[in-house]
């Protein structure tokens, strides 16, 4: 079995994934309870915002720790990896 693929961020980047969820758990209730389109939209806004820079987060992190020194092999997940940004 190998072992769980983990960093140093993954907690902070957790936290913010958390933090969105409740964000986006708080969206629906807006819909569900009839909130101004204005605010929903306000609110979605801070949940895309929160889940880029999560996913920023990772991908930063994976470049800085995770890409091999096969040059090959990095600039084809380079290119998969900007595809995403």
């Amino acid at each position: 079995m190998t072992e769980p693929h983990r960093h140093a961020t993954h907690p902070d980047l957790i936290k913010r994934l958390k933090r969105a969820e409740g964000h986006m758990r708080h969206v629906i209730a807006m819909i569900e309870g009839g909130e101004p389109c204005l605010d929903i939209a306000r609110q979605l806004t801070a949940v895309e915002s929160a889940v880029t820079a999560a996913k920023r987060m990772l991908i930063h992190d994976h470049i800085d720790h995770c890409l091999d020194h096969d040059a090959g092999e990095v600039l084809a997940e380079m290119k998969a990896l900007t595809k995403l940004l």
